[in-house]
């Protein structure tokens, strides 16, 4: 059994002209210690995806279908007071800015010591014991002088730590990360990914990894999953995914990256825009920007099936056809 599934999920943003569905039957599932990474452009419904996991979609955006499953456990449609019970202690959240992770009033010290107090059953001293321990793991030097400092005291970096750290206070099953190095310096994304990459391997949690960041991907990810206008499009292993993409967007965003060797001239880029909910093309949503679209792309919906390839699935009328020794590896 898989620790996260998502079912068909569905989002709807009510509006004066109209109803306009942000997430469309979104299907994606994650294994115990598994690290699955959720990319996409801008606007394709990555962060709220994360969102909708955790319930904490900004009114008037609900969920209108579909299930979320932690374990044995449906989450999704639960009270506010039961959904607060699985954040923090089943499901740990890491944000794309740190200071709004961060209450500036109270010392790192305090956020640690009263999360793992209201999730796990310690005395304040073991509390205290645990959040020296937690920022130690994640690389904070003179960690128990550091606990009675302030968020503002700390670098963009160390208190990405400190988040961190705060995200696996209660040892939870899961973590969601959006976009968790975007507001740090490039010299230390490496460092910050590497960390929560390994202290949750350690630990058996799984991980949501959402980012724009392919090479971030490339080097954590266990499997991928390539959003576009609300929807999951392919699913796959990080290797199948990165060097034999089916689905022309996906092939696009691969073709996108920079290559060290320095061998392109000019970078590929995927032609057009992402669509606006308020004008979703009919059919599959990236049809107008597609190198290989059909009459029927236009028309029809193309729904995510197992693909050719073992663990990976596609939503394309037209996909890329790699030979048989590339599928294989060889």
């Amino acid at each position: 059994m898989a620790l996260l599934e998502v079912k068909d999920l569905c989002v709807d943003i009510p509006t004066r002209h109209g109803v306009l569905h942000a997430l469309k039957e979104v299907q994606l599932h994650i294994d115990a210690g598994e690290v699955l990474g959720v990319v996409g452009e801008s606007g394709a419904g990555k962060s709220l995806t994360g969102a909708a996991i955790l319930d904490l979609l900004e009114p008037p955006g609900r969920i209108t279908q579909g299930e979320v499953w932690l374990g044995k456990d449906r989450i999704s449609g639960l009270s506010p007071q039961a959904m607060r019970h699985v954040r923090g202690r089943r499901i740990g959240a890491i944000f794309q800015d740190p200071l709004t992770s961060l209450n500036p009033l109270y010392s790192v010290g305090h956020q640690l010591i009263q999360t793992i107090l209201a999730h796990l059953p310690l005395t304040p001293a073991q509390a205290r014991q645990r959040a020296i321990d937690l920022l130690e793991d994640t690389g904070i030097p003179a960690a128990a002088e550091r606990l009675n400092h302030y968020p503002h005291q700390f670098s963009g970096g160390m208190r990405q730590r400190v988040v961190i750290a705060l995200a696996l206070a209660a040892e939870p099953e899961l973590i969601i990360a959006d976009e968790p190095t975007t507001a740090l310096d490039v010299s230390i994304q490496a460092q910050i990914i590497e960390l929560l990459v390994r202290v949750c391997k350690e630990r058996q949690a799984a991980v949501l990894l959402i980012t724009h960041d392919m090479g971030v991907i490339a080097e954590t990810s266990d499997r991928v999953a390539v959003m576009y206008a609300g929807r999951v499009v392919e699913t796959g292993p990080v290797d199948d995914i990165i060097h034999r993409p089916r689905h022309p967007y996906t092939q696009g965003l691969m073709a996108s990256i920079p290559r060290i060797d320095g061998s392109v001239e000019r970078l590929h880029h995927v032609p057009g825009n992402m669509p606006r909910l308020s004008d979703t093309p009919t059919g599959c949503a990236f049809h107008p920007r597609c190198p290989r679209s059909l009459p029927d792309c236009s028309l029809r919906l193309p729904h995510l099936q197992a693909g050719d390839a073992p663990q990976t699935q596609l939503a394309c009328w037209n996909p890329i056809q790699w030979p048989a020794n590339l599928e294989h590896g060889s």
